[in-house]
């Protein structure tokens, strides 16, 4: 391109090799409509390294801004993707907790003192009852000592029948020292009594099977034994417990055979015998009773 084209296009040329300055705007050339940039300073140009490092620099700030708010971004990303992470893996985790929670299951009651479980699988007060010496007499109740020395708590109801010597009696008749058998329906150490027997004779002459009683003592094994004959067909938690005069007449004989112990309920057996279970003592637990109510054996 000579002289005359570049001049035709808007300028002359942008520097003057003979006096080494730019005398005009450069043109980009072979471009239609080119446009025209401002000449930059030669090296010599005493203003040149200053303005291109102000340039420099003043890009500075703004690439750090630019830098500091990626970072800034980058955590507030990377906390709310641990938060989220958290959250599902605590979700996770109580699921599995829940899940994996295990359900207690109903255990049966256990003897008294003993810390062993009860021949029959149930709870819940049942028809039963206990004897010995009559202790503190309150206005509705009394307390009485086994001979295993078992402490028991008698509650009186609006019904409790009261006698002394066959005769019908009332509980203000009732005296510490005085041996009585009671009947009712028992909860652990507690009797709500329908009947209480005074027994003037003091609790009568002792059957020989009474010394084979074992009293509980804390720390004590349980006793393992068995005496007199045990129904074949008998396993723990079976039968049907019974109530009313079929489960009195059960445990006074189970009581006058091996007192000092709690009987807590009372099991009809499949082969029509019973099964007296007792608490408060380490031994017997369970006693066998004919359809008569005579007693065969115990455990």
């Amino acid at each position: 391109m000579s002289d005359d084209e570049r001049t035709s296009l808007g300028g002359t040329p942008s520097f003057d090799p003979e006096s080494g300055k730019s005398t005009g705007p450069t043109l980009v050339e072979g471009v239609q409509g080119a446009t025209s940039v401002p000449p930059l300073a030669p090296a010599s140009s005493p203003n040149w390294p200053l303005s291109a490092t102000m340039g420099g620099r003043a890009s500075l700030p703004r690439a750090r801004r630019s830098l500091s708010s990626m970072r800034r971004g980058l955590i507030v990303a990377a906390a709310m993707m641990s938060s989220v992470t958290g959250l599902f893996v605590g979700l996770g985790t109580s699921s599995s907790a829940s899940a994996a929670q295990p359900v207690a299951a109903n255990s049966p009651s256990g003897h008294l003192g003993s810390g062993s479980q009860g021949s029959n699988a149930r709870s819940g007060p049942a028809a039963g009852g206990s004897s010995g010496t009559v202790g503190n007499v309150a206005k509705s109740s009394f307390t009485l000592t086994t001979s295993a020395g078992q402490e028991v708590t008698v509650d009186e109801e609006s019904s409790t029948k009261y006698e002394k010597a066959a005769t019908p009696t009332s509980k203000s008749t009732l005296r510490k020292g005085e041996h009585v058998l009671v009947l009712g329906t028992v909860s652990s150490t507690t009797i709500k009594a329908t009947q209480v027997r005074v027994q003037t004779t003091g609790g009568g002459s002792q059957p020989a099977t009474a010394a084979t009683v074992i009293p509980f003592a804390k720390g004590a094994p349980q006793a393992s034994k068995q005496v007199g004959q045990i129904p074949a067909s008998y396993s723990q938690g079976s039968g049907t417990i019974v109530s009313g005069t079929t489960a009195n007449k059960a445990t006074e004989a189970a009581l006058a055979a091996y007192p000092g112990g709690i009987v807590d309920r009372v099991v009809k057996l499949s082969n029509g015998e019973y099964e007296v279970h007792t608490i408060g003592v380490n031994w017997p637990h369970h006693v066998f009773e004919n359809q008569d109510f005579k007693v065969v054996g115990a455990e």
